[in-house]
């Protein structure tokens, strides 16, 4: 197959987006042309450029109306040239684009979606893309297969595929620094504090500002068992200003936005992803219990099918630092053995969070895909 991987993402750090992509691409490049379109200055296009083989397409998807007629011509140049069976569409920006860019083409590529957030699809540009630019829709967990269910994608079919993480990859002993990881946020590699930490980034939405309002609630004494860590981009300003005006700046470390984040991982010692909205799934929950790390979630989107609550990580209410604070006192107390609930993270994403079903199943939908596009060939007469 020659596939073409589409994603409206700009940003050079690395998201949940550009692990999706960038990991299908890595699987399936050995049997099949593949080709990426993204902005010249995101992960994916620097991340895909260093992949042999790969065909990598600059291209913007604008959301300004004036923008789009140039932006869908230079998509539909890329799509005529590679004569693609299947673009694989992650978000409304490059599907919309996808859509447009196809007006009028004799051979059009089958339009694969991937909803990747837990945004409604009631509103018209939904049903439009769903109604004409959509031939198969893939939800990344349950939570958004049954947001789905009943509306405009109905039609085009769904398939729920949880995100796959390579579990070799993200593995305890590959987080060969995680000593010295250890070390430059706590001063000592042999400091007793629990460390909570998180490798979701740093966007408001994540919620991680919650922790750090949970500590406020903490005694002193408290708070001197534990300090908490987060790899990401510069957070927003008002967050960090809140930090200051919290008295928690001693407290917190940023490590920054990391390419490889297994050194951070293997050093924390319980994970944390506290999202409020727009979060489904988390490859980063995923990748910290791929590491042998319990992990704290809250009840949004996908994120507590993740976990078995209190066998290898919590589930809490979003937005709730009185409840997240009454944890981190039983955590830090000893009421939970981190190391047997790490075992248990580590075992499960052995067992469910593989990349090879992941891959394997994406894959089966782009063969279906094209199997329901082809039209039965005329009878010929000898």
């Amino acid at each position: 197959m020659k596939i073409l991987y589409t994603n409206f993402h700009s940003s050079p750090g690395i998201g949940g987006h550009t692990s999706y992509i960038s990991r299908l691409i890595a699987a399936l490049n050995a049997d099949h042309d593949i080709a990426v379109a993204v902005p010249s200055q995101s992960a994916l296009h620097r991340m895909a450029s260093a992949m042999p083989g790969v065909h990598v397409h600059a291209q913007d998807y604008p959301s300004k109306l004036q923008h789009l007629p140039k932006a869908a011509g230079s998509l539909r140049n890329i799509l005529r040239k590679g004569r693609y069976d299947v673009i694989h569409v992650n978000g409304t920006a490059d599907h919309r684009l996808a859509m447009l860019a196809m007006l009028g083409m004799r051979r059009k590529p089958a339009i694969i979606f991937t909803k990747h957030n837990d945004h409604a699809t009631d509103s018209l540009g939904s049903r439009l893309r769903a109604r004409f630019g959509t031939d198969h829709c893939i939800a990344v967990c349950d939570f958004v297969a049954e947001r789905l269910a009943g509306g405009p994608y109905d039609k085009a079919g769904i398939t729920t595929i949880h995100n796959g993480i390579d579990t070799d990859y993200f593995n305890a002993p590959n987080g060969n620094d995680s000593g010295q990881m250890r070390q430059t946020i706590l001063g000592s590699a042999s400091d007793t504090r629990v460390l909570f930490g998180s490798n979701a980034g740093t966007t408001e939405y994540k919620g991680w500002i919650d922790m750090v309002r949970s500590l406020a609630r903490l005694d002193s004494h408290q708070l001197d068992r534990l300090h908490i860590a987060i790899a990401g981009p510069r957070a927003p300003q008002k967050l960090l200003d809140e930090v200051r005006q919290l008295g928690m700046t001693r407290h917190i470390s940023f490590v920054g936005d990391l390419e490889d984040v297994r050194s951070f991982i293997g050093a924390i010692d319980v994970g944390f992803v506290l999202s409020y909205r727009v979060e489904t799934i988390s490859f980063a929950c995923r990748e910290m219990m791929a590491m042998g790390k319990p992990v704290i979630v809250t009840r949004q989107g996908g994120l507590p099918e993740n976990i078995d609550a209190e066998k290898d990580g919590w589930v809490i209410p979003p937005r709730n630092p009185q409840v997240l604070a009454a944890l981190l006192q039983e955590i830090i107390e000893g009421q939970y053995n981190l190391t047997d609930m790490g075992c248990a993270a580590r075992t499960k994403s052995v067992q469910r969070f593989g990349q090879d079903r992941f891959v394997s199943a994406t894959q089966n939908v782009y063969r279906n895909a094209l199997r329901s596009r082809a039209r039965p060939q005329a009878a010929t007469t000898g």
